[in-house]
């Protein structure tokens, strides 16, 4: 009976330390939208999901995925959130920004020289790609 009872507190413990450790979420943001908005209510979204797992004790991982005309949420000196990337970016490691290189080229392209995107965001070949890559992993897909 003995071994029993220590045997079920040794589970007892293991399954409040990895309930004490937190769990960790992953959250792939999609922007396809150049509309302040919807950039605002993505970032917002961010946001509030750190917040809430921070409160809990758990860690969210979350990547904000741009391309087509929401694009222009990375293009230095258009994107309307810029300011705001940079804050969040610089106070969670966390969060980062992926921008769709087949629409910075096509971008580049049409304006004739390489389109300058902020410096927190990172050029994946595919934004839909990534987003694909990103729910095959376990990331939660979120469209504001």
């Amino acid at each position: 009976m003995f071994k029993t009872l220590a045997a079920a507190a040794a589970l007892s413990l293991a399954a409040f330390s990895a309930a004490a450790e937190g769990v960790t979420h992953y959250l792939a943001i999609h922007v396809d939208q150049a509309d302040a908005q919807v950039m605002n209510m993505a970032l917002n979204n961010a946001a509030n999901v750190k917040s809430y797992y921070e409160s809990i004790g758990d860690t969210a991982i979350i990547e904000v995925v741009a391309y087509g005309p929401g694009l222009t949420m990375f293009v230095e000196g258009k994107s309307p959130v810029a300011d705001r990337i940079a804050t969040m970016a610089l106070e969670d490691e966390n969060i980062s920004f992926a921008a769709c290189g087949n629409t910075h080229r096509a971008m580049s392209a049409k304006a004739g020289a390489d389109v300058a995107l902020v410096s927190e965001a990172t050029i994946v070949p595919s934004g839909v790609v990534r987003l694909m890559e990103l729910q095959e992993q376990g990331y939660s897909y979120v469209r504001p």
